[in-house]
């Protein structure tokens, strides 16, 4: 058992970390998108200096934690007794479900940190903006499974989480229709 807990630990260290990059990286995109619509020189200057920011953070931070956070969870599911007894449980069948779906989100953000890195911007700061939110949802999903260990109860923090999510975007459109007003 105490193999084990390191291992969790371990998992547990790679997985906050791996967040935090996630969540950090989304709202560098967001800074990439608005230095592209300065004027130069100003411009170039932001862009350079962000793709280094982004760069960093990518291949030194959030990828190796991605991958670390990976392996010592396939070591504790795979190669322990309570990670094999826990993966006949329905509850770690969802949260596997949230983890497969944290994996697209990583990829699109990869699609997303490239396009960005060649200077192609296909995105508006919007946009980034709720797509930051993807990670908080199944950031919120996969606690409460693990937490719970139910595959039903789930619901109710995510729908929270959801819930509060909207009320962010439409304070953040408040807050920017505030912004262009008292621009004008």
């Amino acid at each position: 058992m105490e193999y084990y807990n390191y291992l969790k630990s371990l998992h547990l260290i790679f997985v906050i970390t791996w967040f935090a990059g996630l969540f950090y990286i989304v709202r560098l995109f967001v800074y990439q998108i608005e230095a592209a619509q300065k004027p130069s020189p100003e411009k170039e200057i932001l862009q350079k200096q962000y793709k280094i920011m982004t760069y960093r953070l990518w291949y030194i931070i959030t990828w190796p934690s991605a991958v670390l956070a990976s392996i010592f969870a396939f070591w504790m599911l795979l190669f322990t007794d309570l990670g094999q007894a826990w993966l006949k449980m329905p509850w770690m069948h969802v949260k596997l479900g949230f983890v497969f779906a944290l994996y697209l989100y990583h990829g699109k953000c990869q699609q997303i940190f490239k396009q960005l890195q060649n200077d192609e911007v296909r995105h508006t700061t919007t946009f980034m903006r709720l797509w930051n939110e993807g990670a908080t949802i199944i950031l919120f999903a996969v606690v409460f499974l693990v937490i719970l260990k139910n595959a039903v109860n789930w619901i109710y923090g995510v729908i929270g989480i959801f819930l509060f999510s909207i009320l962010i975007m439409l304070g953040f459109k408040f807050y920017k229709r505030l912004r262009e007003r008292n621009q004008s």
